[in-house]
């Protein structure tokens, strides 16, 4: 494709910078809504590099958009930065070992997500300045994914309102086009109010919001039995009532992550759930609360746009690792069961190759899974502009996500590598859209084909503000 090569160079001028911007991020690993030194990272980041910067997005303290050009299509590329609690570990070691602090870690990759589409982004304004091609290129800096919804909530405050296309990855054990299949979720909180008393002198007058919690533990999982098998429900205990047993606990909080294949079924899914959380509050008269604060639409697809992506990593091709990433990344495979390495391979489709510790070969987007995935906030973005979404190899084959294994390889050489890679085909997309106006008008047409005119309704009910607070404590 025409001048494509020149966005790779474009991309390759500027890919040490934004290395070390990724290793930065991950050298200061944050919670949801509390990225601010990540935040602050990109933000520098964006100025240095010449863009118009909006801060505090949707009114949410660690979201920005910087912004470059004028005229033709705006081309969005989305990035993330948050970080994961638990997950505390040394780079480049193929052992568990986490550092001393609050035990936070990068096990998702963002800050790679996060450098990569930043970095994709520049070298398109760089283009663009170069070019005088008309265009705007717009990146979005995302916090919260992990939980979060953050780009739920600017979807909802129309951040995403004027945008004609949006461009996005995620770090992977292999590299192509993602398949267009998520799960839709709602997270809240339920909180149990009882009646505390003496649990020897006085039981009778106790009413336990423990044992409430711990009943409706019970129903949803008797509920699992009599709900469709793509669905999940995961719960943590939020607040015990306290640690001393000898007191009837008055209050206790769970929190409930609810997934479907979409949103109607989402809905009506976590309408039963609390119908279990009355009935447990009904056996143990207690009283029950719900919050929702977050909430994700299940991904849609497009096929213009999927089709533009591949056919900019077929021209690229594939990562090129050399023999120390190779090793590095056998020796995590050390560390993984034979089942890992396996479920691995089937997720992208795969047959299973002897020697192969990295992905370093273009999969297909058919070939991905639709069975084994998860949610993202990336979904609510998919239903209000059409969406695309790239893997690129960071890791080896086999490493579970949300691992300390994941947040071991977080600084490699081959995760360098492979978020250079993957900036390039996000910064040819874009450019490519930006060539051919019409390319992005039949998107469009995809996109109300699939979605239909009326407006997006997110997950998360009106008047329900970003939960800034939700990592406090953690």
């Amino acid at each position: 494709m025409q001048n494509t090569e020149e966005i790779w160079r474009l991309v390759d001028a500027k890919g040490r910078d934004f290395a070390a911007l990724a290793d930065r991020v991950f050298d200061t690993p944050e919670l949801n809504f509390s990225e601010h030194r990540s935040a602050a990272e990109h933000t520098a980041m964006l100025r240095r590099q010449g863009f118009a910067v909006t801060e505090a997005v949707a009114g949410i303290p660690t979201a920005m958009l910087g912004e470059w050009g004028e005229g033709g299509p705006v081309i969005a590329i989305m990035g993330e930065f948050d970080a994961l609690p638990g997950l505390s570990q040394e780079a480049g070691v193929a052992e568990h070992r986490p550092l001393p602090g609050n035990g936070v870690g990068h096990g998702c990759g963002h800050n790679l997500l996060g450098s990569a589409s930043l970095l994709a982004a520049t070298a398109v304004k760089d283009f663009l300045q170069a070019s005088g091609l008309p265009g705007r290129v717009r990146y979005y800096g995302c916090p919260a994914e992990e939980g979060g919804s953050g780009k739920t909530y600017m979807v909802r405050a129309g951040a995403f309102a004027d945008v004609d296309a949006a461009i996005c990855w995620h770090p992977s054990a292999f590299t192509g086009v993602r398949v267009a299949a998520s799960l839709a979720c709602m997270e809240a909180d339920f909180t149990f109010t009882g009646c505390s008393a003496h649990a020897a002198a006085a039981p009778h007058l106790g009413r336990s919001a423990l044992d409430a919690v711990e009943l409706m533990n019970v129903g949803v999982n008797y509920m699992r039995e009599h709900m469709p098998s793509s669905a999940r429900i995961h719960y943590a205990l939020i607040d015990g009532g306290g640690i001393a047993p000898n007191v009837v606990q008055a209050r206790a909080v769970v929190r409930y992550l609810v997934r479907s294949r979409d949103l109607p079924g989402l809905r009506a899914l976590f309408d039963r759930v609390v119908r279990v959380a009355q009935g447990a509050a009904l056996m143990t008269e207690t009283s029950v609360e719900h919050r929702i604060f977050s909430g994700d639409a299940n991904l849609v697809g497009n096929a213009l746009l999927e089709d533009v992506m591949a056919a900019e990593f077929r021209h690229l091709g594939p990562p090129v690792f050399d023999d120390a990433d190779r090793a590095f990344a056998e020796t995590i495979q050390a560390t993984l069961r034979p089942e890992d390495i396996a479920a691995s391979f089937k997720r992208a489709g795969q047959r299973p190759r002897d020697g192969a510790p990295l992905g370093d070969w273009l999969v297909d987007r058919d070939d991905w899974s639709v069975d084994d995935i998860g949610s993202t906030d990336v979904g609510s973005v998919s239903w209000a502009v059409p969406t695309v979404q790239a893997a690129g190899t960071t890791y080896a084959i086999g490493t579970p996500g949300h691992s300390w294994q994941l947040t071991a390889q977080g600084k490699s050489p081959a995760a360098h590598k492979g978020m250079v890679h993957v900036a390039k085909a996000m910064a040819a997309t874009a450019v490519a859209l930006m060539r051919d106006p019409d390319a992005v008008a039949r998107a469009k047409a995809d996109h109300r084909a699939r979605v239909g005119d009326g407006p997006f309704v997110p997950p998360i009910p009106e008047g329900v503000e970003p939960p800034l607070d939700m990592a406090v404590g953690v």
